[in-house]
């Protein structure tokens, strides 16, 4: 995940692995929800994926590490959860999931996402979606949420 902007936000930490779990785990029981198996189990798979997840690629996962099939429905309840206490990010054009590797920092992300290999980064730019809030706002609008993504060629892809 890469801060691109001029104006972007960098004084959240990036976790991985084992710390980026705890750290989820923490921030969820900070916002007075609780962390259980199923829960861990949908976050570890979601932040196993290198590109946006689907429900059915995070069900698949889960079902394959508890030995049982795991419904889809029961997926996209956790993970929207995950999105209102800003464990994940949710690629709207996509209907995917990402983790987010810095839990408790909230931004409204910008995302970047390859059309040929479906790769996707996010930078913050404070400056960009305080704009197109106030924006929102100034024709009536309230709670006024930018989700912004941007669609292309990766420089992989691009090359």
């Amino acid at each position: 995940m890469l801060p691109m902007a001029s104006h972007a936000h960098h004084s959240h930490t990036e976790h991985s692995g084992n710390l980026l779990i705890a750290e989820a785990e923490r921030v969820l029981e900070d916002a007075g929800e609780q962390w259980t198996a199923m829960r861990a189990d949908v976050f570890t798979a979601l932040a196993a994926h290198d590109r946006p997840a689907s429900a059915y690629d995070i069900a698949d996962d889960v079902g394959k590490v508890r030995g049982k099939r795991v419904a889809a429905n029961s997926i996209y309840r956790i993970l929207d959860l995950f999105v209102r206490t800003n464990l994940a990010n949710r690629i709207e054009s996509a209907n995917a999931y990402v983790a987010n590797a810095h839990p408790g920092c909230r931004h409204d992300c910008v995302f970047l996402i390859c059309d040929d290999c479906g790769q996707a980064e996010h930078f913050d730019d404070d400056t960009l979606t305080a704009s197109l809030r106030e924006a929102g706002e100034a024709r009536g609008y309230r709670q006024v949420r930018p989700v912004v993504e941007l669609r292309g060629l990766c420089s992989e892809c691009a090359s």
